[in-house]
């Protein structure tokens, strides 16, 4: 473990930190106001550190900084560390490489327009990035009969320019020809200044260049000309036409939308440009550390502004939440663009409206990431290997059962046992348990009355021939999960130990704050791996187990709550009763209505409105 430098050797100057391990790697960077100050934070009482944090204090081995002028800079260098170094215990990002930008080559002679995925070049000019290639392919082609621009490979255009010939673009007029000199270059560098104006959004002045073009054509009786002219304009138009119009036109602003849970965020990025959606980007952050809410924003602007910003910057940028200090960032966003940038949340109008759309778009991507990791096969396989290696169990866990609890002030309280078995949710052999021995609100003695009901079937079931059982509790787990710290699994501990089942049933607690797994005979907790299948896993089968149970609890409330008003009224039965609250608008409205109002109901029986009426105005 680290020792802590002597105080006065610490300059309390904005700068850069880097902790180092024992064979000098760099495991994390962080950046400082006052490095002093700062630094002092991590050499308190590891009890009181972070989890991660004190993980990260413990595998560190000394600790180095550099100083600079301000905070910018120190903002600018941690992001450039980082990057450069990749430390184990600061955020990652699954970045959208696959996603499609149209790129401009500048750094040709002749620029030629192509669709890209992957890294980028510095010099060339890109736009995007585009949710679908075909979308941005079809944009192009339409694009190409009023800016006829070259799309060959550099083999392909020198071939052309040795013979001599153009290609058949050329004939279709899908290329100016500059192989073989049909474009001088000043002409062909103007169509192409013409052509990235129109993606950056300013499409008027070209439409109504296009249009006087026409109409000088026509007047002056060249109807073939302006028949060119036309069919320019008209492509011209779909082309705007597939650019929704979210802003007033003048506008250049990024919309932010960020969906995350504890061990990960979506983020998901709209790129406005005179009032247009341009581009969109996407990436998920692995969040190696701990992060608020306006930490992990910082981490998101960041990645968005200080790396390669390939469509010219924002002058508002539109997030769910604001960083720790946004003055930085606007300072850094404002330098780029050459004037003032803001970084806001919207509260109202369009802009909310489009902050909401981009956060569901954050969510959905959210969603499909989880379930393609949750689908793929071979991803199940480590999962199941890697709790059995992390978790030291005898048997890859092929069953696994996790249960929770849920209640109100001690109302209602029920159990949950999902099952998954091979990787997968098995929904036939879900279970939900009423608590029937627990008083008040202890979800010790819930767990504990769950656990012994769930495991003594188990064990009266094997007591019988296979060909009787009844199968619902035939199988034991091969391992046991509970959702709660080491209380939970203590319990489920002592109550293995009664039955008989500890040495055949290994069991887990899964603590929801920090994703830290208790085991038994061990002090502290276990940390499985980041971006591990087997985390990914045991979460998935948590957060089933908890949404299990509160939708049975919610059952039984709103079961309890309608029964407990219009119970016991004569000649109301449940269709009736159903019927009632659904006309009326719920239980409520029912007990609000007028003797009249009921007596009104053509349906309903006048003397049993006259006994609901009594029934709910009783005192």
């Amino acid at each position: 473990m680290i020792s802590r430098p002597p105080t006065g050797s610490i300059p309390d100057t904005p700068g850069s930190y880097q902790f180092k391990d024992r064979e000098g790697r760099v495991i994390y960077v962080g950046k400082a106001k006052n490095l002093r100050s700062r630094l002092s934070n991590y050499f308190q009482n590891p009890r009181k550190l972070p989890t991660r944090t004190r993980q990260m204090v413990e595998t560190a081995e000394s600790v180095e900084w550099i100083q600079v002028a301000n905070e910018v800079e120190a903002l600018m260098l941690e992001f450039s560390l980082i990057q450069r170094h990749k430390p184990r215990f600061n955020v990652r990002y699954t970045d959208d490489k696959s996603y499609p930008f149209l790129c401009l080559t500048m750094i040709d002679e002749w620029p030629r327009a192509m669709v890209i995925r992957g890294k980028r070049k510095k010099g060339n000019r890109y736009f995007g990035p585009y949710g679908q290639a075909y979308a941005i392919r079809e944009t192009l082609d339409l694009l190409l009969r009023t800016f006829p621009i070259r799309t060959c490979s550099d083999n392909k255009f020198r071939d052309h320019q040795r013979l001599g010939k153009p290609c058949l673009l050329y004939h279709i007029e899908k290329c100016a020809g500059p192989c073989v000199d049909e474009i001088d270059k000043e002409t062909y560098d103007g169509m192409v200044a013409e052509l990235i104006s129109f993606l950056a959004g300013d499409t008027d002045e070209v439409i109504a260049k296009l249009t006087a073009q026409m109409h000088e054509a026509s007047d002056a009786l060249e109807y073939e000309k302006a028949g060119y002219f036309r069919d320019r304009l008209r492509s011209v138009r779909k082309a705007v036409e597939k650019q929704q119009m979210v802003f007033p036109r003048r506008s250049d602003v990024d919309v932010i939308g960020v969906f995350d849970d504890e061990l990960e965020a979506a983020v998901q990025v709209f790129f406005v440009r005179k009032g247009r959606v341009m581009g969109r980007r996407g990436f998920v952050v692995d969040k190696a550390e701990e992060l608020d809410e306006p930490e992990l924003m910082s981490r998101v602007l960041e990645r968005l502004y200080f790396d390669d910003n390939p469509i010219g910057w924002p002058s508002e940028v539109l997030v769910p939440r604001l960083p720790h200090d946004p003055r930085l960032y606007e300072e850094w966003i404002s330098e780029a663009r050459g004037t003032k940038v803001e970084i806001r949340v919207p509260q109202r109008g369009d802009k909310r409206r489009l902050r909401e759309t981009v956060t569901q778009n954050a969510e959905e991507t959210f969603n499909r990431h989880r379930l393609k990791r949750t689908n793929d096969h071979n991803s199940r396989a480590r999962a199941l290997n890697e709790l059995q290696q992390h978790l030291d169990l005898p048997l890859v866990p092929l069953r696994i059962e996790c249960y929770d609890m849920s209640h109100i002030g001690g109302t209602d309280y029920v159990g949950s046992m999902v099952v998954v078995e091979d990787g997968l949710p098995k929904k036939s052999d879900y279970r939900r348990f009423r608590i029937q021995s627990v008083p008040g609100n202890d979800d010790y003695a819930a767990m504990g009355e769950v656990l012994t009901r769930r495991l003594s079937a188990y064990l009266k079931d094997r007591q019988v021939p296979v060909e009787e059982r009844d199968g619902r509790f035939s199988y034991p787990p091969q391992l046991l999960v509970v959702d709660g710290g080491k209380g939970q699994l203590g319990v489920a501990e002592r109550v293995l130990a009664e039955l008989g089942l500890s040495a055949e049933i290994p069991v887990v607690a899964l603590a929801k704050q920090f994703e830290e797994v208790f085991v038994p005979g061990r002090r502290g907790s276990i940390l499985l791996p980041r971006q591990s299948e087997a985390l990914y896993l045991l979460q998935r089968i948590r957060d089933e187990s908890h949404r299990f149970a509160i939708a049975y609890h919610r059952q039984l409330r709103d079961k309890r709550m309608t029964r407990s008003a219009l119970d016991g009224i004569a000649g109301l039965g449940p269709a009736r009763k159903k019927r009632l609250t659904k006309e009326l608008g719920g239980v409520n409205a029912v007990k609000r209505a007028a003797l009249a109002d009921l007596k009104g109901l053509s349906w309903l029986p006048d003397e049993v409105a006259e006994n609901v009426y009594t029934h709910v105005h009783r005192t």
